[in-house]
């Protein structure tokens, strides 16, 4: 089995040394000090459950799509940030060639509609989607550390196709110690992530404060229910659904256990504003707002957040 990792952040890395551990042929497209770090120093996976260690002659690494043979790859891995999807979708499209004939791409990032850039090139059976809430972090640009988990990677289509080609993908992730599973309701699963996601991590940015901390006060709270709500208000008037029928049963469980979970942690918004890199929120708030307008539902909370956001980044 052949797998491309296009993106060699702490998911990309950690996914890579995953397969890695189950004999798959792994290559890495990767840049910069990322390609030099992987290429000079191996990859390591550590933190929670098994530590891997590979050298760089176990693996291939490329910063050009035009070096890599045709008819290579049956999976390629989406695991870059989500503003490179335009750009990735174009290029796997333009080199197709490298892809064999039944090749499925499956994107393993945050947000929602991740698939869409993608499905302007590829058929609904060749493209599927991640629910990944395992913590990826990188303390050095080869080595991925899983500090969190909570519950299994999920593999799925938004597009209801039939997911039972990715079984085996899932079967060797789970045997390298994190749990995997294939799903026909990846939709339900990923807007619960994202109810959890756009309450908190915009928000976060914006007060300069934790996840727990955003719940000790009674105003950001009103936010965060705000939001929650809008997102409700869009599921239930869009083709989706998800894993609660009201939004005060999820914040029932939002409040006493998910943010509790993660009282210290800081949203990878707030890593990347810290960095002064763009952030996914178009692919966060940013998709509630599409769906929102497509389906005339009020999302001003969603959409203030969201301009808040953007007007920090365009300090960058």
């Amino acid at each position: 089995m052949n797998i491309l990792i296009d993106g060699a952040g702490a998911v990309g890395l950690g996914l890579g040394a995953s397969m890695l551990s189950q004999k798959a042929n792994v290559s890495f497209y990767a840049t910069g000090k990322t390609a030099t770090a992987i290429k000079e120093n191996g990859l390591e996976r550590t933190g929670l459950f098994h530590h891997y260690s590979f050298t760089p002659d176990e693996y291939q690494v490329y910063d050009d799509y035009k070096d890599i043979p045709e008819k290579t790859f049956d999976y390629v891995f989406i695991c870059s940030k989500t503003v490179a999807n335009e750009d990735i979708s174009k290029k796997l499209a333009k080199n197709k060639e490298i892809l064999k004939d039944n090749c499925k791409i499956i994107i393993f990032q945050n947000g929602f509609a991740n698939d869409e850039p993608f499905l302007r090139y590829f058929s609904k059976d060749e493209v599927y989607c991640a629910r990944v809430i395992t913590g990826f972090s990188r303390p050095q640009r080869h080595i991925s550390e899983i500090t969190v988990y909570t519950e299994p990677i999920l593999l799925g289509s938004l597009q209801n196709a039939d997911p039972d080609c990715l079984e085996k993908i899932a079967q060797m992730i789970t045997a390298s110690g994190i749990k995997c599973e294939t799903t026909t309701e990846i939709d339900k699963y990923l807007w619960a992530k994202m109810l959890y996601n756009c309450a908190l991590n915009p928000l976060g940015v914006i007060l300069n404060c934790t996840y727990g901390k955003l719940t000790e006060n009674e105003y950001s709270k009103n936010i965060m229910n705000s939001i929650i709500d809008e997102i409700f208000a869009v599921i239930k008037k869009s083709e989706y659904s998800t894993l609660w029928d009201s939004p005060d049963e999820y914040k029932k469980l939002f409040y006493s256990k998910l943010v509790p979970d993660t009282y210290n942690h800081y949203s990878s918004t707030y890593q990347d504003i810290q960095k002064k890199i763009k952030t996914e929120i178009d692919t966060l708030n940013g998709s509630v707002i599409r769906l929102g307008e497509k389906y005339d539902v009020d999302v001003s909370t969603n959409k203030i957040i969201y301009n808040l956001i953007k007007s920090i980044e365009s300090e960058f």
